[in-house]
């Protein structure tokens, strides 16, 4: 599912037109964003949290040349999913 479907299928679910739907979606992507960028975290009770994570330096490897090259420390974001998302993907009965 691209955007355009994800709004689509928001505006549907929700009785909200199109681009209330757009607005919504790049609100929360905004507002997700800019706590990441605090290194907060933001936890949906039942769907997951976002938060940050810290990737400490290491080795790696240039696939092209095979030659050893280092790849700096970085704070990259991540997803957790609940465990209700979880069950539901699973199929898991209550």
């Amino acid at each position: 599912m691209n955007r355009a479907e994800l709004v689509n299928a928001m505006a549907k679910e929700t009785g909200l037109s199109k681009a209330d739907a757009e607005k919504a979606l790049k609100a929360f992507t905004t507002v997700v964003s800019k706590e990441l960028k605090k290194k907060g975290k933001v936890q949906l009770v039942g769907f997951g949290t976002f938060e940050t994570s810290k990737r400490a330096a290491r080795k790696g490897k240039n696939p092209q040349t095979g030659e050893a090259i280092k790849i700096p420390a970085a704070v990259v974001p991540k997803f957790k999913a609940g465990k209700a998302l979880k069950d539901l993907v699973n199929g898991a009965k209550k």
